[in-house]
């Protein structure tokens, strides 16, 4: 596929203007490197993609990997030049062994020296759109609003994100923000796809699936959703992978005959489907994409500008 076929958008309360697809850097500097990572890189931005997500844990599960994503990013730049390109990462995780021991990850000295690390590693002055990670609800959120507005203050940070955070938290930040006339969060960052994860089995996890009151509140408001893992870890793939076990149950089976279903309907790839089910919400969505595949890169640009009526995103969904 040649061109740039990559939709665009203004992230709403900023003027970041955005690719309708952001890649994801959790494999930067670790499973994909030097040549291999240039050419995905490129491959992204021949396509028109501009917007590029990291995180300063990625990848500390990887033994010498924490930082790695940051390093290799910001390397990539300044070999390559950075000019319209939109950064963002990630800070404030909590402990995970491996990674470091903290009781409270969003006080303020931690996101502090979490973004002298970032604009180390990524060698910018500051970056565009700054995520919370991980949420820390003994921490009230006019606390966590008064922290990241210091670092705005500071120059270090334009824009606020929060990954893994409930909208009804989100929430209570913004209503501060507003009554403070301080900058609130734009958007979140939630796992989102048409999968439906075994909640049981994530019950002690802090990463957030986003469900139906997150989806109710981002439709009402409007407000943009930039979600990981959009296709399922692969199990909505268009090449049969099913990466993520975690979705194989009878609902996950279900919908998957749908999407098959529609794309042999649409003339469209499985891929293509389950990314424009979420792309074609009501509300702003920019899926993050994890391939390190460019031919599946290529596939998933396509669906930037596939959308879906309401009715087929709710038979996607609902049947």
């Amino acid at each position: 596929m040649n061109g740039r076929p990559v939709q665009y958008l203004t992230l709403p309360g900023t003027d970041l203007r955005i690719s309708r697809l952001c890649y994801g850097g959790v494999s930067w500097g670790t499973a994909v490197r030097g040549d291999a990572m240039d050419r995905l890189l490129n491959a992204f931005r021949d396509l028109g993609g501009n917007f590029f997500d990291t995180a300063h844990c990625y990848s500390f599960w990887v033994p010498g990997g924490t930082g790695a994503s940051e390093l290799a990013l910001g390397d990539y730049f300044r070999r390559n030049g950075r000019e319209g390109m939109v950064v963002a990462t990630k800070g404030g995780h909590k402990s995970e062994p491996g990674y470091r021991r903290v009781d409270r990850h969003l006080s303020a000295g931690r996101i502090a020296a979490d973004i002298d690390d970032s604009l180390a590693r990524l060698d910018i002055d500051t970056i565009d759109l700054y995520w919370l990670h991980r949420d820390d609800t003994r921490v009230p959120a006019g606390e966590v609003v008064e922290t990241l507005n210091a670092e705005v203050k500071r120059g270090r940070i334009r824009f606020l994100g929060a990954s893994n955070w409930s909208m009804a938290r989100i929430d209570d930040a913004n209503a501060y923000a507003r009554s403070h006339n301080l900058r609130g969060f734009t958007a979140t960052q939630p796992e989102w796809s048409l999968g439906a994860p075994d909640t049981a089995g994530r019950a002690a996890s802090t990463m957030r699936f986003h469900d139906d009151d997150d989806r109710r509140r981002c439709e009402l408001q409007k407000f943009p959703v930039i979600p990981y893992t959009p296709t399922a870890g692969g199990y909505f793939g268009s090449d049969g992978q099913r990466a993520k076990q975690a979705f194989d149950n009878p609902t996950g089976r279900a919908r998957l005959a749908r999407v098959q279903q529609l794309a042999g309907e649409l003339g469209r790839s499985n891929n293509q489907i389950a990314l424009a089910y979420l792309t074609s919400h009501t509300f702003p969505v920019i899926p993050i994409l994890g391939t390190t595949n460019a031919d599946h890169m290529r596939d998933a640009a396509a669906a930037t500008e596939l959308k879906l009526s309401a009715q087929q995103v709710a038979w996607l969904r609902d049947g």
